[in-house]
Order: structure tokens, then C-alpha cells, then sequence
């Protein structure tokens, strides 16, 4: 049986600044990002077809960016504890102590990019499939983070792989949850949408392979994983990260079977 090695959070000390090994892995998500966008800008195919440019590239990981951290902390406000924060609306500015959401983040990241489309007259759908293969990467590096800060763990197993979290402080082996979703919505979901999108294909499709292929690796990684203590099972039996997935399977299926102009890819 595994024991959680129980890794300092905070990575690099400079001083009084403390920088964390969570900060560290939204900088990998951000920059996997950049670093993508710009070799698939670099084929004339993508860039013809998305209608963006570098600078465009740069101000949509800057709005994304703003997307992800509001969108990710309203969504856990408004998702999973609207009554707490009812009670105690100071606390919503308090990011420090934790507390964000993936489906909240993925809509904060919708707007802000819709923004922007608005702003430069860029084809958002087009923009979307664009976007949708750089972001597997970013949410890999999320949940190495949470593996690493030991939170989110998983619901009791005896599997040779079990592992004790010290930080529930019950002495139970546990799925690694978070290693799951490290391997399945990160990894495997961006070798998926990269090949997928190495070739055309109809505007819409790879955004909506994206929604089909999170939902379905979330809701799957759900059945291991502990659901928050305070909310529970709800219908069902679903937790509500399951639940949330349902939306987005369905706008997934729209996407990918709705007819569709001129084809992206390269």
C-alpha cells in the first residue's frame, strides 16, 4: 500500500516570497498553452482557417487567463457552496484559501474569448477549435497540482495501487483520483484532440469533441473520487462534478452533429 509522500506545497522560498507548487503548475498550463497556439499558428492551414494572428494568440491567453480565475471562483461560489458565501461574501475574494471550478472556469474562459472575438471580428467557433487542443496540457499540470498539494483525493479502494492520504486524517486507502484525471482529461484527452484536429474538419467538430471527451473523462473519474464532504451524493447518486458534465456532453453532441460550414485543421 502507497502512503501520499505529503510534498511541501510551496516550492521555491525567495525570501519572503513563497512561490507553490499549484501557482507553478498554472504557469505550465498557461505557457504549454502559448507555446502550442504559436507552432500550430505557424502552419498556414491553422492560421488561415482560425483568422488569428500572433498578437491575437497573445491577448486571448491574457483574456483566457482573466476567464479561468473569475470564471473558476464564481463557479465554485455559485456551484458548490452558494449558501456559505451568501452568508459570507467577503469570502469570495478569498482565492487564496481555495476553492475553484473547472465547468465555472470553462464558462469564464467562453466569455472572455467571445470578448475578444467581438472585439477583432474573429469567427468565435473557428477560434474555439482552435483553442480546444491547447487546453488538455494546462488542465494535466491542474491536477498534478492537486495530487501534489494532496486534496481532492479519492473515494476508499483496496486496488495495489491504494494510497493513504494523510491530510483526510482517517487512515484510508484511496484511489490517487487525481492522477486519474492527470492521465485521462489531460493526457489522453490532448493526444485525442490533437489528432483528431491534425486534419480538417468542419467548423465546431473539435470544439465539440473537446466537451464530449471531458465530460465523458470526468464523469468516469467521479465514480473514484471522493465527492466534496459538504455537498455529498446528490441526484441520483451523481455528484455534482458529474452533473455538471451533463450540459456539456449534450452542447458537445450538438457541435459535432450539427451541419457545419468550411473545415479547420491542417
Amino acid at each position: 500500500m502507497l502512503v501520499h509522500p505529503q510534498f511541501d506545497p510551496i516550492a521555491v522560498h525567495l525570501g519572503p516570497l513563497a512561490i507553490r507548487w499549484y501557482g507553478l503548475m498554472y504557469l505550465v498550463a498557461f505557457l504549454s498553452f502559448y507555446l502550442l497556439g504559436r507552432y500550430r499558428l505557424g502552419k498556414p492551414a491553422w492560421a488561415e482557417a482560425s483568422g488569428m494572428q500572433p498578437r491575437d494568440l497573445e491577448d486571448l491567453l491574457f483574456y483566457g487567463a482573466l476567464g479561468v480565475v473569475l470564471g473558476g471562483r464564481l463557479g465554485y461560489v455559485l456551484f458548490y457552496k452558494p449558501g456559505y458565501y451568501l452568508q459570507h461574501p467577503l469570502e469570495v475574494f478569498a482565492v487564496w484559501e481555495g476553492g475553484m471550478s473547472f465547468h465555472g472556469g470553462l464558462i469564464g474562459v467562453l466569455v472572455a474569448c467571445a470578448l475578444l472575438c467581438w472585439r477583432r471580428k474573429l469567427a468565435f467557433l473557428r477560434v474555439m477549435d482552435f483553442v480546444a487542443p491547447l487546453v488538455p496540457i494546462g488542465l494535466a499540470a491542474g491536477r498534478l497540482g492537486n495530487f501534489i498539494n494532496g486534496e481532492l483525493w479519492g473515494r476508499a479502494t483496496d486496488v495495489p495501487w491504494a494510497m493513504i492520504f494523510p491530510q483526510a486524517g482517517d487512515g484510508i486507502a484511496r484511489h490517487p483520483s487525481q492522477l486519474y484525471q492527470f492521465a485521462g482529461e489531460g493526457v489522453l484527452l490532448f493526444a485525442l484532440l490533437w489528432w483528431y484536429s491534425s486534419r480538417p474538419r468542419a467548423v465546431g467538430r473539435v470544439s465539440g469533441l473537446f466537451l464530449i471527451g471531458y465530460a465523458v473523462l470526468r464523469f468516469l473519474a467521479e465514480f473514484a473520487r471522493e465527492p466534496d464532504a459538504f455537498l455529498g451524493f446528490l441526484a441520483g447518486g451523481a455528484t455534482m462534478g458529474q452533473l455538471l458534465c451533463v450540459p456539456m456532453f449534450i452542447a458537445g453532441v450538438v457541435l459535432m452533429t450539427r451541419r457545419a460550414p468550411a473545415s479547420i485543421g491542417a
